[in-house]
């Protein structure tokens, strides 16, 4: 069975007889280092967290000036995909660029919405941000921005636009704040004058805290609200809480933060692309964020295979993403003394078994 997300380094271990430790996971996109917090307090796991998330939803709006009840955290961005759906699914079909995140489509099929496909093209420039290509017939657009898996990254100006063609829009902005000057792309300044908007981010990325679940979907207050009636009681558990409420407890540690991972995504990302265009028989493709695909003219299984095994290095196997297939991988960009253990590996594979 292909894997429908990056990071099931646990699933590969198992398989293998080995600790996930043995392995470099660059299947998944996130930054290499996490923040250090203090204890968080016996209250954090004792207690039932807050339903309505108060304080964290309080400083999401600080960030980004807008309005507490305009916020709604989540159990990462996945679970706020699922209500997202459930409007959508309401509103009639729905437009979903291919190839894409898998994830909006299971949150369709929850409510059994239906879609169509907008078939991106699989050779883009380098410079970004770049225009949205034209989307086809619907009642709803999703947008991935930047894109996943491509790492394109879409102008606000080419965006608004399609406010007013559809009847909802759905932005996933999980990877945006970790673009050199990706903010400046947002939708989310657009959010109050826009009832048909929802932009949902995620902190997981940003943090590399992926094992917390935690996310936040901004929208006008009365459809959150709707979806609050919705959900579990407790969707967003205590230690989530406590940790995002600490991370974003000031604006400007939170904007210094994604400055240093910004650095991060421009500097490693320029090496990784250098590197990797010198490797025989592999294109990587332009990426304005942390991942990149590379893509062959013949299959690229046998290398990922080979990097598993003989390296305990993880790629992500890029045929769940409808639209491409085996002959392309994504590399999630690690530190620079994995980026270049990652590179080493790839060159040592390519030299043993050259690609057609």
């Amino acid at each position: 069975m292909l894997p429908v997300h990056g990071g099931e380094v646990q699933q590969v271990a198992q398989r293998a007889g080995l600790r996930p430790q043995a392995f470099l996971d660059a299947s998944a996109s996130l930054v290499p280092w996490s923040p250090r917090w203090q204890h968080l307090g016996r209250s954090a796991w004792r207690d039932y967290p807050d339903r309505t998330q108060a304080l964290l939803r309080k400083r999401v709006a600080a960030l980004h000036c807008i309005d507490p009840h305009s916020v709604l955290p989540g159990n990462g961005a996945a679970e706020l995909f699922t209500w997202a759906a459930r409007d959508a699914s309401e509103q009639g079909l729905s437009v979903l660029p291919v190839p894409g995140f898998a994830d909006y489509g299971r949150a369709l099929r929850c409510w059994s919405g239906t879609c169509t496909q907008q078939r991106l093209p699989l050779d883009w420039a380098d410079s970004f941000p770049q225009l949205f290509p034209e989307p086809g017939p619907g009642a709803v657009l999703w947008i991935c921005n930047p894109h996943n898996p491509t790492g394109q990254l879409w102008s606000r100006d080419a965006l608004e636009p399609l406010l007013e063609r559809y009847a909802l829009v759905i932005c996933d902005e999980a990877f945006l704040p970790l673009v050199p000057n990706g903010e400046q792309q947002s939708l989310l300044p657009l959010v109050a004058e826009h009832s048909n908007l929802v932009v949902i981010r995620s902190l997981t990325k940003l943090y590399g805290i992926a094992g917390l679940r935690l996310g936040y979907a901004v929208a006008q207050p009365q459809r959150l609200q709707r979806w609050a009636l919705w959900r579990d009681p407790w969707p967003v558990n205590g230690i989530a809480l406590a940790v995002g409420e600490r991370l974003l407890a000031s604006p400007r540690r939170y904007r210094s933060w994604c400055e240093r991972v910004q650095r991060w995504t421009a500097i490693e990302g320029a090496w990784v692309q250098r590197q990797l265009a010198a490797l025989p028989g592999i294109t990587p493709m332009p990426s304005a964020v942390n991942y990149l695909l590379i893509r062959a003219n013949s299959s690229l299984v046998p290398l990922r295979e080979a990097l598993e095994q003989r390296h305990r290095i993880l790629l992500r196997d890029c045929r769940s993403f409808e639209g491409l297939g085996e002959s392309w991988l994504r590399i999630g960009l690690q530190s620079r003394r994995n980026n270049r253990r990652i590179v080493r590996a790839l060159r040592e594979e390519l030299q043993r078994s050259p690609l057609a």
